[in-house]
């Protein structure tokens, strides 16, 4: 990875390719990205009522403030104007609509001073997304609700992108974790079992940069970009929303970044929704990737209570 894009002209075909290649885009904000920035946000003070969101972790106890994300979070993925401002960011941002596909945009926390690291809040250790059974093409977005800076935002990795991490995505089968347990973040608060692929090998933290950009800018990755959360040491909580895209026929073509360290089974396809009429993947695409562990569990999670968050 050596290039960062900023407010790149290129074509989504063009810019597609570069993220296969490790590099970076960062775009100002637009309009569709601020509307679903005050979207939230709107959710947000609700949720929180008087409290500031980004201090309300100094007079909450941390299972009270857990137990208002469990609500807050489900809220905003369910909520069909989140779907409805992803789609307006893609035909803003160049996207074919009828070839796109996204994923449920999640609102993320990362509270200051290890408040609160597990379930609901999660720290995310170095990770590439593509140990999570994602497929090489995904791409991330990712877009800050109120203001960071390189005190509580992502870290990336560039090292990694070309040299493999012992890690342990073996054990990570999408369906499996579907069925038992992402229904289960919200009660991991003093910390977290859960079977989380990580490094099983010390990671060189460094070098590594932290692209910081304004309430409704957005960074556009690859999902096998090496990358983590900042340690937060701001003295407020860091609200974010990201979400991920594939584009059809790089899925048909199995275009992608190089999967060079990843061995998890099961993939997340069945999750992603068009852009242009909220309809799933074809069967026939997902069917490219079906690996033989389809009866392990989940092929797509439905919660019982779609008030309960899950991360």
């Amino acid at each position: 990875m050596n290039t960062i894009y900023f407010d790149s002209p290129v074509s989504d075909e063009t810019r597609r390719q570069c993220l296969y290649q490790g590099q970076l885009f960062v775009f100002s904000p637009r309009p569709s990205s601020i509307a679903l920035c005050q979207f939230a946000d709107d959710l947000i003070r609700k949720a929180f009522g008087d409290l500031s969101p980004e201090k309300a972790q100094y007079d909450l106890p941390v299972e009270e403030y857990a137990a208002i994300l469990s609500k807050l979070k489900p809220m905003f993925i369910n909520h069909p104007k989140s779907k409805e401002h992803i789609q307006n960011i893609m035909s803003e941002l160049g996207c074919d609509r009828s070839k796109t596909y996204f994923d449920v945009p999640r609102m993320r926390t990362s509270t200051s001073d290890g408040y609160l690291t597990t379930g609901i809040a999660y720290a995310w250790h170095p990770h590439r997304d593509t140990w999570y059974s994602a497929p090489q093409c995904q791409i991330n977005w990712w877009i800050p609700i109120y203001g960071i800076d390189s005190n509580h935002g992502l870290a990336f990795h560039p090292r990694y992108w070309a040299d493999p991490i012992k890690n342990d995505s073996t054990k990570y089968n999408y369906y499996q974790w579907n069925k038992e347990f992402r229904p289960n973040a919200s009660k991991h608060v003093k910390d977290d079992p859960r079977p989380l692929p990580r490094p099983v090998e010390a990671v060189e933290m460094e070098p590594q940069f932290r692209p910081v950009c304004p309430v409704g800018g957005i960074i556009m990755f690859s999902g096998a970009q090496l990358h983590s959360t900042v340690p937060n040491t701001s003295g407020k909580t860091r609200f974010s929303i990201d979400f991920r895209t594939v584009h059809l026929d790089d899925l048909v073509a199995k275009k992608g970044a190089p999967n060079i360290d990843s061995e998890c089974t099961g993939t997340s396809l069945r999750d992603f929704l068009r852009t242009s009429d909220l309809s799933r993947v074809p069967d026939d695409v997902v069917a490219l990737y079906c690996d033989g562990t389809e009866t392990m569990g989940d092929l797509i999670y439905q919660p019982a209570n779609p008030t309960v968050s899950s991360q």
